[in-house]
């Protein structure tokens, strides 16, 4: 398949829940799950957070994610089913991702705690991504 096909079978409502589920997940791994400890891990207080400009924050976090769920749909393709997608998902976090931080977080000598709240969301989100892709 070709580029221009490949862009043309784009199920651009797919994306975009991929791209939503990835900013709802995110909310609630940084929050309740593991705000408190990945707080701890990079030394931010509330007070550092309440600095942050949050329509800058979420906005370009949600742009983020919305392209990283197109990328997604591209490598997939039109033709994947539920299996292909969560297995794509799984493997483009685990494999891709999760290495990659691996890498940086051993050079700038961060925490395997760090490690693993990060290197879990990306594997989890893209995981869900490919899910929903997949399924529709």
């Amino acid at each position: 398949m070709d580029l221009a096909t490949a862009f043309q079978s784009i199920n651009w409502l797919s994306v975009l829940i991929a791209a939503v589920s990835a900013f709802i997940l995110g909310g609630i791994w940084y929050g309740p799950i593991f705000g408190k400890s990945w707080m701890t891990e990079f030394g931010f207080t509330e007070e550092d957070l309440k600095k942050r400009s949050m329509s800058k924050t979420f906005g370009l976090s949600f742009f983020l994610a919305f392209v990283a769920a197109f990328v997604l749909e591209m490598f997939i393709g039109a033709e994947a089913n539920l299996i292909v997608g969560a297995s794509a998902g799984f493997f483009a976090g685990f494999g891709w991702v999760a290495t990659m931080l691996g890498i940086l977080y051993l050079f700038e000598m961060r925490s395997l705690k760090a490690y693993i709240i990060n290197a879990g969301y990306c594997i989890v989100s893209l995981t869900i991504m490919g899910i929903i892709l997949g399924a529709w």
